[in-house]
């Protein structure tokens, strides 16, 4: 295989701003069609692109000229969607968080595993250059090893850029299971696993609702505990005005290392002597593209594992679902 045939089911803005463009500006793909329940909305996407349009997920999966497809739906059914592709023998990338609960993220592992299909998961902070370029100065060992961290991701709320506003999926329970911790904790679960390649094993949590209309936190703090030893504090927001943070701070042995992505100058490392170091990024290494779709594609058509597999997601999801538990009972939850 030389190109790959993709579908994208789902035309909200995750679809229509990341997955769809980045598709088709990638020379090793052929998009085949799009798929969404509002008929006008898939329609005008399908028009665009110039590809077929879907109104029934089951539909697409029919289709012989379909090698692959994003899950890009409200979080429910991320795993039910995810896992019939598989099984239709389509690879599979799939927006976070993976699923709603263990079982179906074990569902959609199990079906990749015996489908022999690619899963991959959409998290996209791994790819970011200063993260990049963060574990790799984590990797050479002159901060020693990571002691305690903070990371944030914070903004105003997706009704500043969802397609449906305030009306979105994002602010229901039945179809988002987890508010701000799912939209936007999970990607610092994630990158926390990743930079210090270690594993949480504990967490506590307090989840609230504290200013959005919605059955969903718009507000969470957690604290990690690491299988190194290390702890820290994990939070999102989706009350932060004005701007948006999305930062992480590694105390170390032998230093601080401070990451703003998206800063001039992304990386600000103090070492315990007192020397400082910032450390900026190329231009060209920020342009704009989440490089998620590239890497699907390319394992896909190497015949690889992805970076971010169905296993890596669910890894991330457990943090998830053990903080939503946490705060519920009011305890501390041990993986």
């Amino acid at each position: 295989m030389t190109t790959l045939r993709v579908g994208v089911i789902g035309c909200g803005a995750i679809a229509v701003n990341r997955h769809l463009p980045e598709y088709r500006d990638n020379s090793r793909v052929k998009l085949v069609g799009v798929c969404d329940a509002k008929e006008a909305r898939v329609q005008d996407v399908a028009k665009t692109y110039g590809i077929r349009a879907y109104t029934r997920w089951e539909d697409m999966l029919l289709e012989q000229e379909l090698d692959a497809v994003s899950v890009c739906l409200p979080n429910r059914f991320h795993g039910p969607v995810s896992t019939a592709a598989l099984w239709a023998g389509k690879h599979v990338l799939c927006e976070k968080p993976m699923a709603v609960s263990a079982d179906e993220a074990e569902a959609m592992i199990a079906a990749a595993d015996e489908a022999g299909r690619v899963l991959m998961i959409a998290h996209n902070q791994r790819f970011f250059p200063a993260h990049i370029r963060a574990k790799q100065l984590l990797h050479s060992g002159r901060l020693g090893a990571v002691l305690q961290f903070r990371t944030t991701f914070a903004h105003g709320g997706p009704e500043q850029w969802s397609a449906e506003g305030m009306q979105s999926w994002f602010f229901n329970e039945q179809d988002a299971f987890v508010g701000a911790l799912g939209d936007l904790g999970i990607h610092k679960a994630d990158l926390i696993r990743w930079l210090l390649e270690d594993e949480v094993v504990e967490v506590s949590a307090m989840l609230r609702t504290l200013e959005k209309a919605a059955n969903v936190d718009d507000n969470a703090v957690c604290l990690l505990g690491m299988r190194s030893g290390a702890v820290g504090t994990l939070t999102a927001s989706w009350t932060h005005r004005p701007g948006e943070d999305d930062t992480t701070t590694l105390y170390c042995e032998h230093g601080i290392l401070h990451i703003d992505p998206h800063a001039e100058v992304p990386l600000h490392v103090l070492y315990e002597d007192g020397t400082e170091e910032k450390i900026a990024i190329p231009d060209e290494a920020q342009a704009h593209n989440s490089r998620v779709v590239d890497e699907f594609v390319d394992a896909v058509l190497s015949s690889r594992s992805p970076a971010i597999s169905g296993r890596d997601g669910y890894a991330s999801l457990r943090v998830i679902l053990a903080a939503v538990n946490a705060s519920r009972e009011g305890r501390r939850v041990t993986l």
